[in-house]
């Protein structure tokens, strides 16, 4: 859902900005720790990061000034935390914004709040809820992905029923519109996107035992913990 550039007035894209900032001086503190202490994540976390980016740069005809597409930030904040992804969709996002022109850099700021920082830490949210009900790994894993999408979209409808309220409904109408809209296309991603990371894992999983191991996420693995353990990372 990236928002256009040029869509967002001038004082808006600034405070969206500045609302983003913090987490993604955050995040890039978490990869560097990440790489220090764990130098065999670094492969998935480039994977993380290419998925991010493939799967968001998938460009869909939506609202005006905006797009649908899915995201692929909940796969990197299952496996990293979503404080590694504030940097990782930021650097995303800047890299689309001046090789594609997906979104743009005066709306960079609201961009990286929706996807990478709001969509993320709902998507590990539903995660870490689903495994404490004692749900299966896959149904956290399709929960963060899918909820990771679609909490973005409705962060990105409000960001843009702020700037353009609606004459007679106001803010709220403005909003009420926007997240009708990006619904006839963005439900059936966010499905899509949630099964897509269920296989990513299966696959993960066999290539990369040791490696999920290590990042506290035994309950990927086949016959590794029970469904209800839910591991503590520092």
């Amino acid at each position: 859902m990236h928002i256009a550039e040029g869509y967002l007035p001038p004082l808006h894209a600034a405070a969206w900005t500045v609302a983003a900032a913090p987490f993604v001086v955050h995040g890039a503190r978490c990869v560097v720790r990440e790489v220090r202490e764990r130098p065999e994540s670094r492969l998935l976390l480039g994977a993380a990061g290419a998925f991010t980016f493939v799967l968001s740069a998938i460009k869909l005809p939506s609202v005006t000034g905006s797009s649908s597409h899915p995201t692929g930030t909940g796969l990197g904040a299952v496996l990293f935390r979503p404080p590694v992804m504030a940097v990782l969709g930021a650097i995303v996002l800047l890299f689309q914004a001046l090789l594609l022109a997906h979104g743009g850099i005066t709306t960079l700021g609201a961009n990286v709040f929706s996807m990478a920082v709001v969509g993320p830490w709902v998507g590990y949210g539903a995660y870490r809820a689903c495994l404490r009900l004692g749900l299966a790994f896959p149904v956290g894993v399709f929960a963060a992905l899918s909820l990771s999408d679609l909490s973005t979209y409705v962060v990105t409808s409000v960001q843009l029923g702020l700037a353009h309220p609606d004459p007679t409904g106001g803010v709220l109408g403005s909003v009420g519109e926007f997240l009708g809209i990006f619904a006839l296309t963005q439900i059936p991603l966010a499905v899509a996107e949630g099964l897509l990371g269920v296989l990513v894992f299966r696959v993960l999983a066999r290539i990369a035992p040791d490696e999920l191991s290590s990042l506290g996420l035994k309950q990927a693995l086949p016959g590794e913990a029970t469904t209800t353990a839910v591991q503590e990372r520092g």
